[in-house]
């Protein structure tokens, strides 16, 4: 399997497994009373579903972008990301001239 494949079902499962933490947290804390919704109603169940799978997507999207962020080569400093320093510009203590129109 390529190797690009392997880091994206690592961090899909990665992401999953925040969206468990999250729906997990939202039941145990009762967020806005959805524990006592979700165990009075006969299809709670689906509504947790659906809490985890759609949140998973997003966990997992998020996962894989920052991921594959990390991974940019910056062509001016000639590395990934064991390699980068930060570049911060140099201030000057001199003003700016703005010019101002007066009405007369």
């Amino acid at each position: 399997m390529p190797e690009l494949v392997r880091l994206y079902i690592r961090h899909v499962l990665i992401g999953f497994a925040i969206s468990a933490l999250f729906v997990t947290g939202l039941l145990y804390l009762n967020i806005a009373n959805l524990w006592h919704l979700v165990s009075s109603s006969d299809l709670g169940w689906v509504a947790v579903l659906m809490l985890f799978m759609f949140n998973g997507i997003v966990f997992a999207g998020v996962q894989f972008a920052m991921v594959i962020m990390r991974m940019a080569e910056d062509d001016k400093l000639g590395g990934g990301r064991k390699n980068r320093i930060s570049v911060i510009p140099e201030m000057t203590p001199e003003l700016a001239v703005i010019p101002v129109q007066t009405k007369d």
